[in-house]
C-alpha cells in the first residue's frame, strides 16, 4: 500500500548513516527515497539543529502537472519526476509543499509542488560538486 503523501511531507535520499545519527525515522517511497515519518518540516529542522547538523531551504519551487485527480499513483509518477530534478542537482531532501487540484477548459489537472532541502553537518552550503562526492561515498558506502 503506498504512502500517502501531502503537503508538509518530506522525501530524504536514502543515507543510512546520516539517518541512523540524527534519528530520522523513514519508509521507502521511490528508488533511493523515503518518506519521513513522525514529523513535519519545523519538527525535522529542529531535530537536525540539535544534533548540530543544518538542514537548509531553497526558495525555487520544483513543480509538476500531470492530468487528471490526485490519486496516489499519479502523484507518485509526479514526485518521481520531481525527485530527478532535486537528485540532479545533488540535494538530498524534497519538501512537498502543495498538490492542487485545478480545470482548464473542464480539463481536470494536478500540480505537485515542492522545495528542495538539503541537510549536511556545515553552515555553509557546500558546493555541488562536494555534495555529488558525497552522493558517491554515501552509495559506496551502503554496497
Amino acid at each position: 500500500m503506498p504512502q500517502t503523501i501531502q503537503a508538509g511531507s518530506i522525501l530524504i535520499e536514502d543515507r543510512p548513516h546520516m539517518a541512523h545519527y540524527l534519528a530520522i525515522e523513514s519508509k521507502p517511497y521511490a528508488a533511493n527515497w523515503s518518506v519521513v515519518e513522525g514529523v513535519d518540516g519545523f519538527a525535522l529542522d529542529r531535530k537536525i539543529h540539535a544534533a548540530g547538523w543544518n538542514f537548509f531551504f531553497f526558495a525555487g519551487p520544483v513543480r509538476t502537472a500531470f492530468f487528471g485527480a490526485p490519486d496516489a499513483r499519479n502523484i507518485r509518477n509526479a514526485l518521481k519526476r520531481m525527485l530527478a530534478k532535486v537528485s540532479g542537482q545533488n540535494f538530498n531532501c524534497l519538501e512537498v509543499t502543495a498538490i492542487a487540484s485545478k480545470r482548464f477548459a473542464g480539463v481536470p489537472y494536478t500540480v505537485v509542488s515542492g522545495h528542495r532541502r538539503h541537510i549536511q553537518q556545515g553552515w555553509r552550503l557546500d558546493g555541488s560538486e562536494h555534495r555529488a562526492a558525497d552522493r558517491t561515498s554515501a552509495e559506496w558506502a551502503q554496497g
